[in-house]
């Protein structure tokens, strides 16, 4: 094992959130590293066309998009190592960082990009189908699916928003749950259970989903449903099929270190991507359980970016010995 080398700003995660922390960072010549993960580039490598990401009139795909953030990073100076972050002790600054090549990490601030995954059933067909019909995010990808039928797996909050967002695109959305209720909530059911274009089949659960493979082309054709209850199967028609059962955010690493919601995402300062421990920010979807979107996770990335600037900029300025405050000689000019 090599001697643990000291770095001013280590971003833990590679996805939009990681990537437009490191451009800013490497911008303010804070030499940032990113440790890259086990899924270099997040969700959007995983995702197909993208038409929702500012600043690109034609449609992108996810992949590309995610190359093209690193490009950028890597050319205003970020180090990237592709490795994983195994153990983080956020006890004492520098924090410790250790990877699972061995090699340690001391880095005075932490910037924590982890994001968070989609749940997925767990079917052979869900893997086989995942961007070209299967999807598990509607604000993402429901704009495809214009004039088409959809299948909506979920019972809560997220299944049943998800759905009603999917009215504004879909001919005809049918939400299947195994259950013979809800978790949502009332009001989001009443909506639910009043739009013309929405049907509910309850006790079932997707044994298979069912497409067409032409070539490099897949397509969904429809889903084979089993009852819960009988063992009963039938098949019904659908273009997509969209997985709501939740997300789970990266932040194992850091239980019991830094606070969570209920939920398990990091908790930060309203307005801020601070969180309670001095020197550690986090960014993106480990700490965003209400948009999810490559865009707000990048505008988080910069605003962690931007504190984590002014956090080293004060204290630069305070080893130095200056009698005034950094914020204070800013407004006359002198620092």
């Amino acid at each position: 094992m090599t001697q643990a080398r000291t770095v001013r700003v280590a971003i833990i995660g590679s996805g939009p959130a990681g990537w437009t922390a490191a451009i800013y960072a490497a911008r303010a010549s804070l030499n940032p590293v990113v440790i890259a993960g086990i899924q270099p580039g997040g969700q959007l490598t995983i995702t197909t066309d993208v038409e929702n990401y500012p600043g690109f009139a034609d449609t992108i795909q996810g992949p590309w998009l995610m190359e093209q953030m690193q490009a950028q990073a890597l050319h205003v100076g970020t180090e990237v190592i592709h490795d994983i972050v195994v153990s983080a002790d956020l006890s004492q600054r520098p924090f410790r960082l250790k990877l699972d090549g061995g090699d340690e990490i001391l880095a005075e601030t932490i910037i924590i990009s982890t994001g968070a995954q989609a749940k997925w059933l767990g079917l052979e067909s869900e893997a086989a189908y995942q961007g070209f019909g299967v999807s598990a995010c509607a604000t993402c990808d429901g704009f495809f699916y214009r004039g088409k039928e959809v299948v909506v797996v979920g019972g809560g909050n997220t299944a049943v928003e998800e759905a009603l967002f999917l009215t504004n695109f879909a001919s005809k959305v049918t939400v299947i749950h195994r259950k013979d209720e809800f978790r949502a909530e009332k009001i989001l059911q009443d909506r639910l259970f009043a739009h013309p274009k929405i049907e509910v089949i309850w006790h079932v659960a997707i044994e298979e989903i069912v497409g067409v493979v032409d070539g490099m082309a897949k397509n969904v054709t429809g889903v084979r449903l089993k009852n819960v209850q009988d063992g009963s199967t039938q098949e019904i028609p659908a273009d997509g099929v969209f997985i709501a059962i939740g997300h789970a955010p990266s932040s194992e690493l850091f239980k019991g270190q830094l606070e969570t919601n209920s939920g398990g995402y990091l908790r930060v300062k309203p307005g801020t991507a601070s969180t309670e421990i001095e020197g550690v920010w986090a960014a993106g979807d480990v700490t965003d359980d209400v948009y999810r979107q490559a865009v707000t996770a990048a505008g988080m990335g910069c605003m962690a970016a931007l504190e984590v600037s002014r956090f080293l900029a004060e204290e630069d300025h305070a080893k130095a010995h200056n009698p005034i405050s950094h914020a204070e000689a800013e407004k006359i000019g002198v620092w």
